[in-house]
């Protein structure tokens, strides 16, 4: 586990210069966006690794049906949200999958994203973790306690719900700002009270380390899972998105008939042990559908709260990230 934490954090750093919660990319990253955003022989699709874009690299079927089609697919894998969507807003990939949150951030940094599509709400696949021997009993113990999260992602807005379901304000909470590699250790020595995570981290924290599930997002978020494209690559090729998410759904379809299956694939490419990968795939939501108004409204709440804590420096009309169908 400390192994694969190890390599995220060694392709990425916080930036101080960014806008709240968006992460900038490495250099090595920076440097690839030089590469034309669109062109049609290629497709770049962000991932990270976990989750249906991972089975479905795995599957290696949307690789076939677009080699049919003389288009290429180029996999980038990212260690979270706010950095997948930090390279779709340089044009360094077309297309790829965070959770809730970040396409807030991104869209405060002007990132040109379109929301194309989102798995079913996928509740318990974040939690609130705290030590199995932590005093810490409810959401309202954490005020005054310090709390690891990686700032912009999916479970960013978890926090701010459970503390607001508990009464406890935000401002009351020391929440520290961690990529999940920093977060674990600093949550296996003690250095903080309670950490916000999302699967497989959670499951490995669970699994390895005993930690206990304080809350998760059930009855508070949906935390749905996102695919989103640049603007511009969609305009110019729709046809290829539409394949993208049709490939999406047969392997959800396939993955959800074949739940061992699917483990066997994500096992080897996690690099976690078979119980941890089991745990973490039990709570996967699979059934890719194009995203509704009433998605995008979910969203909006998001934006705004977010807004109302100064997280974001703008307020947002997240319709504007719509796909034209919408508008």
């Amino acid at each position: 586990m400390h192994r694969m934490h190890s390599r995220f954090l060694s392709w990425f750093r916080f930036s101080r210069l960014a806008v709240a919660g968006v992460m900038t990319l490495s250099a090595a990253m920076l440097t690839c966006a030089t590469a034309s955003a669109q062109d049609a022989k290629t497709l770049r699709i962000g991932f990270q690794k976990y989750g249906t874009l991972t089975i479905l690299k795995a599957l290696g079927s949307l690789d076939k049906k677009l080699g049919e089609q003389g288009i290429a697919v180029k996999w980038v894998e990212f260690p979270a949200g706010p950095q997948l969507l930090e390279g779709l807003n340089v044009g360094s990939i077309d297309f790829g999958t965070v959770g809730e949150a970040p396409p807030i951030f991104a869209q405060a940094a002007q990132a040109p994203l379109v929301y194309v599509g989102n798995e079913p709400p996928a509740p318990t696949s974040e939690a609130i973790l705290v030590p199995k021997d932590s005093p810490i009993q409810s959401v309202t113990d954490l005020k005054g306690k310090k709390v690891a999260l990686n700032k912009g992602s999916n479970v960013h807005y978890l926090l701010v719900k459970q503390l607001e379901k508990a009464g406890v304000p935000y401002k009351d909470v020391n929440v520290s700002y961690l990529t999940p590699a920093d977060a674990r250790a600093a949550f296996e020595r003690g250095a903080v009270d309670a950490w916000v995570i999302w699967d497989p981290f959670q499951a490995a924290a669970e699994k390895q380390l005993g930690a206990r599930v304080l809350a998760d997002g059930t009855g508070v978020v949906n935390n749905y899972q996102f695919f989103l494209a640049s603007r511009d690559y969609l305009d110019k090729h729709p046809d290829v998105v539409k394949t993208v998410l049709e490939e999406i759904r047969k392997g959800d379809l396939w993955a959800k008939d074949h739940p061992k299956e699917a483990v066997d694939l994500l096992q080897p490419v996690l690099g976690l042990e078979r119980p941890v990968v089991e745990l973490a795939a039990q709570r996967l939501a699979y059934g890719v559908t194009p995203v509704t108004r009433e998605v995008l409204q979910h969203q909006q709440e998001i934006a705004d709260a977010f807004y109302a804590l100064k997280l974001i420096p703008r307020k947002l009309d997240v319709q504007e990230a719509a796909p034209a169908e919408l508008r």
